[in-house]
């Protein structure tokens, strides 16, 4: 079995698996944060399983995020955020994101009734 690999003091580092729909979220909202992050994929990656595995417990609890090595388990995109500021504020990014969201206009497509 790997040992775990202590994560980049120097980076925010998320560990996922593929099909986890927590782990799809929580990468859109960071997306739109605009904050870089290292995504490790704990299917593919023995010792960020191990890692994983070493915060949570033993179960392999995603998305886990570290923070400068400070792990969060399940965090929201704000959690993550927080924790950036408390612990690597150089890694926070320069401007605030644009707003991301699509404005969605509904319009009747056959015109005005009555």
């Amino acid at each position: 079995m790997p040992e775990p690999v202590r994560p980049d003091p120097a980076k925010v580092q998320m560990y996922w698996r593929p099909g986890c729909p927590y782990c799809a979220s929580l990468r859109r909202q960071l997306r739109r944060t605009g904050l870089s992050y290292e995504p490790v994929d704990i299917w593919k990656d023995q010792s960020g399983a191990a890692y994983v595995r070493s915060v949570n417990n033993g179960d392999e609890t995603v998305p886990t995020v570290a923070v400068a090595g400070h792990p969060l388990t399940n965090p929201s995109a704000r959690q993550v955020l927080e924790a950036v500021r408390q612990h690597a504020p150089h890694l926070l990014p320069e401007t605030p994101p644009a707003d991301t969201a699509r404005r969605w206009h509904w319009r009747r497509p056959w015109g005005r009734t009555a």
